[in-house]
């Protein structure tokens, strides 16, 4: 009886469907003879399936592969836009820029929500060094000597390929390192490869180098059991919250945002950026700054250097990185001390590394020796795109 039953049930579900299908003017012939769709056929086909369900004709707006290629090559007939953006009291909304990159590394959807938790921990004083840990904590150790030591570290990084997230978080742990413990000059050298050790193995690297390789880059002059003796020491200082973000974290979506409103190289735009982030590491004085201010006043020295005679900050630019260029001044002057080798010119291995043709030689680009004074007060309007001929496709 229980399998008369399901038989029934069977039939039933069965009749039921048909009739469905009928009502929406689908036939079995037609169910049985539908193509195969493969993953790449998709997104052509998904309007053309949604009107045959709903008897209707496919609209116009569905398109083929072929002609989705013959249109992007009428639009490339394009040459430029203008874009006009009003600084102050304008109507623009923010736009969504993470929501529109095609790389699914940058977390589109989630970005905005992702970066505003960052900004909350950039902030937390247990993720911050003390802005003046040199003067208050440290008696042995003076600010020539952490710029020599982090120029080393850089070395340390090209030599062991390491990925520049692991210099930024080493230099990250050696600042709050020091701004709790006073420490022997004699034990600096020490506490950097242990850093590197932590930010390396704990926390970046796939493939990161073993005790022994930093024992050997310096030379053995600490055995084995010293550095993981100060590896245990420097996760105990920071209660082991590694995780706290650098400039390298904002500075891959203050750049992209940077990219959408001007017209230059963008890989000498990337890797410009990169070349002064790089060197804020070196001086003492940007410790104070929060690492979005650093790599907010990156991208504003970035766009300057590039093109000297055009305002290099925007409202745009003001409402995506959350800084008006008033509040950069300070960083981003010493940037551009740092660029000119006003400060910092004893230290070598940054400069040196930027002037490989792999970086396409940034650190050799010309600057100008003063930024106008107008640039850091606020501007009514700019307009980001110059105008060429604009031809539109019909």
């Amino acid at each position: 009886m229980a399998g008369q039953e399901n038989c029934v049930r069977l039939t039933r579900s069965t009749v039921a469907k048909k009739r469905t299908a009928e009502l929406a003017g689908i036939t079995d012939e037609n169910v049985t003879n539908k193509k195969r769709v493969v993953l790449g056929e998709l997104s052509n086909n998904v309007a053309g399936s949604v009107s045959k369900v709903q008897g209707k004709k496919p609209t116009t707006t569905t398109t083929t592969t072929t002609q989705k290629l013959q249109c992007k090559g009428k639009v490339k007939a394009k040459s430029k836009v203008v874009r006009r953006v009003l600084l102050e009291g304008g109507d623009e909304k923010k736009e969504d820029f993470d929501a529109m990159s095609n790389d699914p590394q940058m977390c589109g959807y989630y970005a905005s929500d992702i970066y505003g938790y960052l900004h909350q921990m950039e902030v937390d004083p247990k993720r911050r060094p003390l802005p003046d840990y040199i003067g208050k904590v440290q008696k042995d150790v003076s600010m020539s000597m952490r710029g020599v030591l982090v120029d080393w570290l850089v070395e340390v990084a090209e030599e062991y390929k390491l990925v520049s997230d692991t210099l930024y978080m080493t230099v990250s742990y050696i600042d709050r390192f020091l701004s709790l413990n006073p420490l022997n000059r004699q034990r600096l050298q020490l506490l950097g490869v242990s850093s590197m050790l932590i930010a390396s193995r704990k926390y970046e690297e796939i493939t990161p180098p073993n005790v022994e390789d930093f024992c050997y880059i310096t030379d053995n002059t600490y055995t084995k059991d010293e550095v993981v003796k100060m590896e245990a020491d420097i996760l105990k200082s920071l209660k082991f919250e590694l995780g706290n973000p650098t400039v390298k974290t904002f500075l891959r979506r203050f750049t992209r945002v940077a990219q959408e409103y001007y017209k230059a190289s963008s890989l000498q735009l990337e890797f410009l950026g990169c070349y002064l982030a790089e060197l804020s590491l070196l001086d003492y004085g940007c410790v104070k700054f929060l690492p979005s201010m650093v790599a907010a006043s990156v991208i504003f020295l970035t766009r300057f250097i590039i093109r000297p005679k055009c305002h290099p900050w925007s409202s745009a630019l003001q409402r995506n990185l959350g800084y008006k260029a008033s509040d950069l001044k300070e960083c981003v002057l010493i940037l551009h001390d740092l660029y000119l080798s006003r400060r910092g010119d004893s230290l070598h291995a940054v400069r040196e590394k930027y002037k490989q043709h792999k970086f396409k030689y940034v650190a050799t680009i010309p600057a100008s020796p003063e930024i106008p004074a107008s640039y850091f007060k606020d501007v009514q309007e700019v307009e980001i795109i110059d105008v060429e001929d604009v031809q539109v496709v019909e």
